[in-house]
């Protein structure tokens, strides 16, 4: 821990320097940027003294770094993180570039400051501790961090493949989840999957004269706003028949300790600056949030969006669509039922088109188990403070591939607060829990070590 405290202001030096390469996977232009920031970490990781290689695929790079191997059977364990980060739209949103790195109250604002470089940063600084004080690790480490985790994973699952003879592990550590402040470190135990849909109505073949023509025609953007519309009551209930059919029920432990979060409902609606809260009845909000299904329109897109006016029957009107899916529901099952229902519903006066994007299976895993309890107390040694069980909104694709490759589970340890913007503007990293991060990584080893080494590796989820 010594050396962790002082070479902190050396680690955020470094991390601004991680920051600055605008690697946004999602965006051709950047693709020399996904490539330098690949070649980054695998030279910051040889640095430190790690073996690393840039794993090239047929999208951006995968950078595998390993500790040095020792002899004889030892515990494995798998780090996660990924290098690629969201566009950083709106950029009148930002109260600073968002590739130029400021510390500013305790926080550290950049692009992918909390989602996710700072947090696979924190590991990797743990670990150099280790290696650069002679500390021999418990553990053999794998490290992978991928540029694609912001666009579905789409080439990592293969690389495992290929490579899991030397990436075959008894756990993964994945730091890209939140933490609901300082005071209170958590275990994520569950994540909600994903299923990405893009609609398309089209009427006429070109724009028309909305005077000449309104009023023969449908006009697409009024049918799209009204299929749209019909998907969620107003009790907050997705309307699409057999929606609700594989949804794992919460049980009551799982509601105990959503219970013990210090969530209050007019708290969160001033932070979101929302007028009123709104969500499935029945439900609190953080249940809503977390460990309900949910229909959100992403995008909608039609007609004429210039200055003024323009009297016009759009040709055409499109919506982007993302659904958070829980166990035991399936992203595949879930975009058959959107595609049946959207066809059963829409109107002979226009041509619809449904296409699926990508796609990601919900997580659970027992947070009751050995594996949790270490994890726990790397928390409550790295923080000094008790952790709590938590479940996250969000979706980490790559979490099922390590299950159904790997056969590993994972431990999700986040250190995002609630208030880091992550795929916003201004998104920053609180610089204590990066300290914290850090420290709980370095106990994180030994606590993993001892109880992985009391297992079979067969066992080990």
């Amino acid at each position: 821990m010594t050396y962790l405290h002082a070479n902190e202001r050396r680690f955020i030096d470094e991390l601004k320097d991680y920051l600055r390469l605008p690697t946004i996977s999602a965006q051709a232009e950047h693709a020399s940027d996904m490539v330098a920031g690949a070649r980054w970490v695998a030279d910051h990781c040889r640095a430190m003294g790690l073996q690393a290689e840039v794993c090239p695929t047929p999208g951006h790079p995968v950078v595998l770094a390993n500790t040095p191997r020792r002899p004889g059977k030892r515990p494995r364990v798998l780090i996660y993180g990924h290098y690629d980060v969201q566009p950083p739209d709106p950029l009148e949103g930002w109260e600073s570039p968002p590739f130029e790195p400021r510390v500013v109250g305790g926080r550290l604002f950049a692009r992918g400051a909390s989602d996710n470089k700072g947090q696979h940063f924190a590991h990797l600084k743990a670990v150099e501790a280790y290696l650069r004080t002679g500390t021999e690790l418990p553990c053999d480490l794998t490290f992978v961090i991928e540029g694609e985790e912001e666009v579905g994973s789409a080439h990592l699952p293969e690389v495992l493949r290929r490579r899991r003879a030397e990436l075959t592990c008894d756990c993964v550590v994945i730091s890209d989840t939140g933490m609901p402040s300082l005071k209170l470190p958590a275990l994520t135990y569950a994540l909600r999957g994903i299923a990405a849909l893009e609609i398309k109505v089209t009427g006429p073949n070109r724009d028309l004269h909305s005077g000449i023509y309104g009023g023969s025609v449908a006009n697409p953007a009024m049918v799209l706003s009204q299929l749209l519309a019909g998907l969620v009551n107003q009790q907050g209930r997705v309307t699409v028949p057999g929606f609700y059919a594989k949804v794992k029920a919460l049980s009551a432990f799982e509601r105990r300790q959503m219970g013990r979060l210090p969530h209050q409902d007019a708290a969160y609606r001033r932070f979101l600056g929302s007028p009123a809260l709104f969500g499935e009845r029945g439900y609190t909000s953080e249940e809503r949030r977390t460990a309900r299904p949910t229909l959100e329109i992403n995008g909608l897109t039609s007609g004429y969006q210039g200055e003024g006016s323009k009297t016009i029957v759009p040709s055409w009107a499109s919506a982007k669509l993302t659904l958070r899916l829980v166990p035991d529901q399936s992203p595949a099952s879930i975009v058959r039922l959107m595609k049946a229902h959207l066809r059963r519903i829409c109107p002979p006066t226009v041509r619809l088109e449904v296409k699926a994007g990508h796609g990601a299976e919900p997580y659970w895993v027992s947070p009751e188990g050995p594996l949790a309890a270490a994890a726990l107390a790397a928390l409550r040694r790295g923080f000094g403070r008790e952790p709590v069980l938590i479940r996250e909104g969000g979706s980490i694709p790559i979490v099922v591939g390590f299950r159904k490759i790997l056969r590993a589970e994972s431990l999700l340890l986040g250190l995002a607060l609630p208030d880091a913007n992550a795929h916003s503007p201004n998104e920053s990293f609180h610089l204590e829990a990066f300290s914290g991060g850090m420290r709980m990584s370095a106990h994180l080893w030994a606590e993993l070590g001892q109880t992985l080494a009391r297992r079979p590796a067969s066992s080990a989820s």
